[in-house]
């Protein structure tokens, strides 16, 4: 599953871990647990987490962040079942609670402990999600929550996995082809397979321990570290999965839990098949878009009828695989720049008026929007990396090329404009070289959670409807809020006010609105440009 950022995506995994037991009960262990070492490795270091806490003060330059927010480490091991062998820090960040009601200043709001964010990815750095408690949706959040970030183990700072030289990663202009020739096919299956070699060369034995099972088991010692008996955690896109797998493997640990936009869990559908899933449902969001280009024809000239778009589209990918724009903006780059619109529609009126400018002559809207920046290289390789050690380590993946082949080329008949982009992103799991994990079966019964919020939107393409509804499934006593006719990524602290109501209600006071709740779609992006950029933007998810 390919993120917005770096078109990489959504994966990973398992399975079981132990972290010193708050009051309440000893976490469960599942029947597949993987072994008692692990279990006792997680155990001490939450233990050991919990005695030395976080340090926290002035963020490193490098980050960028305002001096309202504080820095710090937390130790975990590399590896859970060798707790005092290597030890690897995990970047985190805080804002302090407010403890002021943001409508009346004068009143106190008590603090109701740490709120810890994912972004997703696999690959996506959350140490910015402190800045969110400025927006309107999380002000009073704000005022009770410390609102937590980090970074997971090998981002940024976080033990960071490179696989290779970031002075090469980004090649443009790139080809995009939607039926690629076995020429074309044979060339990137190379590729992938040089790929992930290098990985394997680059981190050595390290590579093994990038998975979601420690994904999770990092959380639970951060959750120790920051003084926290359970666990209150917004995760979104891939951070719903490793939620649900901390929800599953430390229910006891859990106070509050968001998913937001979730991965589908079926251990049948990780990762492989979630990928399959994912390019037919960007097919419909890319005609979600041309149909709102059509009906904004007096404004961007792109077509009157949604084939109309999709021709003044081709016809600029055409032009581009003839003359890159700027020398920089093949076609790839132009899927690329339409496909995060098909994650975030307020980048629709952005992207319509670059393709539309680009065909009257004028390139430098569409160069802007779509090329690579090299000052970005190194942190969008290591974000690829990330997200390939976790999705690759995390579950069996077809290793004959002419599987890939035969399902990939039945799809894009029916759904090509992502499908074979997104087969050249994860094609190096076909030759990983680290041991595969097998996925673990999310469940709770009735009971063995607190209430828990699924936030979805119907159309979401980078996280189908299907894995909200299997999710909400697995986890009884889940609530699942639907966003209708709408498919944006993420929705919490986005435009939509209902959502956002129910998201301030669960965090504040633990309330759910019955089991199912729906929300009205929020408002169509307007037909004209905008900034590029709403405040939002950090918080979004990078799956």
């Amino acid at each position: 599953m390919r993120t917005a950022v770096v078109h990489a995506a959504a994966g990973s995994l398992l399975l079981t871990a132990l972290a010193a037991a708050p009051a309440g009960g000893a976490p469960r262990t599942p029947a597949a647990a993987p072994g008692a070492a692990e279990l006792r490795g997680t155990a001490v270091a939450a233990a050991r987490a919990a005695d030395r806490r976080i340090d926290f003060g002035p963020c490193p330059a490098a980050q960028d962040l305002p001096e309202t927010v504080q820095c710090g480490t937390v130790r975990v091991p590399l590896d859970y079942a060798r707790p005092d062998g290597r030890q690897i820090e995990l970047t985190v960040s805080r804002v302090r609670a407010t403890g002021k009601d943001p409508d009346n200043g004068k009143r106190q709001v008590p603090r109701q402990g740490s709120l810890v964010h994912n972004p997703g990815g696999p690959g996506a750095s959350g140490l910015y999600f402190p800045l969110m408690g400025v927006l309107p949706a999380f002000k009073r959040v704000a005022a009770a929550y410390d609102l937590v970030g980090y970074a997971p183990r090998g981002v940024g700072r976080s033990a960071p996995l490179s696989c290779t030289d970031p002075g090469t990663f980004a090649q443009d202009p790139t080809e995009a082809p939607a039926h690629p020739s076995k020429t074309y096919k044979a060339e990137r299956l190379a590729r992938a397979e040089a790929y992930a070699r290098s990985c394997a060369e680059r981190a050595g034995d390290a590579l093994k321990h990038y998975h979601s099972l420690n994904n999770a088991r990092d959380l639970d010692v951060l959750r120790a570290a920051l003084g926290e008996n359970r666990l209150t955690f917004l995760g979104s896109s891939y951070g719903t999965y490793f939620g649900a797998l901390y929800a599953t493997l430390f229910p006891s640990h859990v106070r509050r839990m968001v998913f937001d936009s979730a991965v589908n869990p079926d251990p049948e559908r990780i990762w492989y098949r979630n990928n399959l899933d994912q390019s037919a449902a960007f097919e419909d969001r890319w005609a979600d878009f041309r149909a709102w280009a059509a009906r904004h024809d007096d404004v961007y000239g792109l077509g009157a009828t949604a084939r109309e778009v999709q021709a003044s589209y081709e016809r600029a990918s055409a032009r581009l695989a003839k003359e890159p724009a700027g020398g920089k903006v093949g076609p790839g780059q132009l899927q690329a720049a339409f496909l995060k619109a098909g994650y975030y529609d307020d980048h629709w009126p952005h992207r319509a008026h670059a393709l539309s400018a680009y065909l009257e002559g004028d390139p430098g809207p569409l160069v802007e929007q779509a090329r690579t920046h090299p000052e970005a290289a190194a942190e969008a390789e290591n974000a690829r990396a990330v997200y390939l050690a976790v999705e690759c380590n995390d579950a069996p993946w077809p290793t004959d090329w002419a599987v890939w082949d035969r399902d990939n080329t039945r799809l894009a008949r029916r759904a090509p404009f992502e499908t074979w982009a997104n087969v050249w992103t994860n094609l190096p799991c076909a030759s990983w070289p680290a041991p595969r994990q097998r996925p673990l079966d999310v469940r709770a019964g009735r009971g063995e959670l607190p209430p828990t919020l699924i936030l979805a939107a119907e159309r979401d393409a980078a996280t189908p409807y299907d894995g909200a509804l299997e999710l909400h499934r697995r986890l009884a006593g889940s609530t699942l809020v639907t966003e209708r006719d709408a498919g944006s990524h993420g929705l919490a602290g986005g435009p939509n006010a209902c959502v956002n109501g129910h998201l301030e209600a669960y965090l504040l006071t633990g309330r759910v609105p019955g089991r199912r709740a729906s929300c009205a779609p929020h408002p169509e992006p307007e037909p004209r440009p905008r900034p590029a950029q709403r405040p939002a933007e950090a918080l979004r998810p990078a799956v």
